[in-house]
């Protein structure tokens, strides 16, 4: 039984002409809630990583290593990328093999864990480890929920709905800047006070409990199994593994690497632009003869205020541009947005502007298309699968890049080089959209 039937209401009753929210029924949107609280928590765990970074790094590295604090940042960050690239790979066939919920469940609980415990790094290569294994865990949540909320929604309320669930990353981050905002402030353990902030990501392992009561399987996978399982006992051939398949067909191959490559340029660009934006708002303040520590917090929480306005407005956006418009536009905001954050050398109230800009399009627009797009694109037996590999793959590249940044702030002499110089791979995005196909208004391919 779907959704609408348990809820006494047919698909076919709802009209083409009807608004896009008609038919939704209280388990759709008990699923996206769901689906959210694993993805808020993502957000926030890894831009706590992004804020608290300096104070760990004074911390946690030894003399000879505080020479380049930069590189080790870099580091850090890339090796989390590296975790998450590989989680989301291994989460994404797993997600097509023994189902959303329970892979949702297992990814929430061991990053929450593996968060928690990064509170007691005790050396550098502590942290490492720590964010390596964390980037396991939440590599595997993403591709689980867009797949599970893409097949349990009707398809006109679809991209908004997937255009939701992405807001939870910028809500996250949003959460992690204003408990930052707390931390900096009162500074509940002096030095070491960055150290709440992981602890507070441990919080989401009690999401397990909620989402064992609370989710349903999608029947659109369950149906899609089952029928290859039917035709496996029939002898019409075994089912083929899952990452294998998206690059069966020579198309499914094409798709599979323009998106990659689009993945790729949102995941470089992100932490190129988003990484160095505490920092030169401290120079900025500096310039101007303000405070050390005030700026820096409240243009991450006005950064993010942008990212969560453009995560809910993209699935309306995307349906009336047309997928290709969309992303062209996402990426030329990108681009125009971090020319201007870093060559900006006037009042800090304009700059303030310029973040929330930034915020909706190098976070909000740039990573939103993922959760609208790539469901439209592969069938129900790989969905998560390729959403998984292409929106992960690209950190298996992306991860050694926070690393060359580090490297360029350290002999550049300084941080808006670097981060223009990285941000100019949003050039690639202007391109790549035009030899993609248009899916507005299309149903989820079987």
């Amino acid at each position: 039984m779907n959704f609408q039937e348990r809820e006494g209401q047919t698909p076919d009753a709802v009209g083409a002409n009807s608004p896009w929210y008609r038919g939704l029924t209280t388990q759709h949107w008990r699923t996206l809630w769901g689906s959210y609280l694993g993805w808020i928590f993502d957000g926030f765990e890894a831009f706590a990583l992004v804020l608290s970074l300096p104070f760990a790094m004074k911390s946690l590295l030894t003399p000879e290593q505080a020479q380049t604090p930069s590189f080790y940042a870099g580091l850090a960050i890339g090796i989390t990328l590296l975790g998450w690239g590989i989680g989301g790979l291994i989460g994404g066939v797993l997600s097509d093999y023994i189902g959303r919920k329970r892979m949702m469940m297992f990814s929430i609980f061991f990053y929450a864990l593996f968060t928690g415990l990064t509170a007691f790094s005790t050396s550098f290569a502590t942290l490492a480890l720590l964010r390596f294994v964390t980037g396991l865990a939440i590599g595997s949540e993403w591709s689980t929920g867009i797949a599970l909320v893409s097949e349990t929604w009707p398809d006109k309320a679809r991209p908004k709905g997937c255009g939701f669930l992405q807001s939870g990353f910028g809500g996250g981050a949003l959460l992690a800047a204003v408990v930052w905002y707390f931390l900096s402030h009162y500074q509940p353990l002096g030095a070491e006070s960055w150290r709440l902030i992981f602890a507070v990501g441990a919080l989401p392992a009690f999401c397990v409990l909620y989402l064992r009561r609370a989710l349903d399987e999608s029947e659109k996978w369950a149906s899609a199994v089952k029928a290859q399982r039917q035709a496996e006992k029939e002898g019409k051939g075994a089912r083929p593994f899952t990452l294998a398949e998206i690059f069966r067909s020579a198309e499914s191959r094409r798709l599979v690497i323009l998106t990659t490559i689009l993945s790729f340029v949102t995941t470089v660009g992100w932490w190129a632009v988003s990484s160095w934006m505490p920092g030169y708002t401290e120079q900025l303040a500096h310039l101007h003869g303000e405070p050390a520590g005030v700026w820096a917090p409240r243009m991450s929480l006005i950064y993010n205020i942008g990212a969560i306005c453009a995560y809910v407005a993209s699935g309306f956006i995307a349906d009336a541009l047309g997928r290709r418009l969309y992303l062209f536009l996402t990426f030329a905001g990108s681009l125009g947005f971090s020319i201007l954050t870093y060559t900006w050398q006037g009042d800090l109230e304009t700059f303030m502007v310029i973040a929330f800009f930034n915020g909706v399009f190098t976070l909000g627009f740039a990573f939103s298309w993922m959760a609208i797009y790539l469901v439209e694109l592969f069938s129900s037996v790989v969905r998560a699968t390729a959403a998984g590999f292409i929106f992960n793959a690209a950190r298996l590249v992306a991860w050694i890049f926070p690393i060359i940044a580090g490297v360029m702030v350290s002999t550049m002499g300084g941080l808006s080089h670097a981060a223009l110089i990285m941000g100019s791979v949003y050039v690639i995005g202007l391109i790549v959209p035009w030899f993609l196909p248009e899916t507005k208004g299309k149903p989820l391919p079987e």
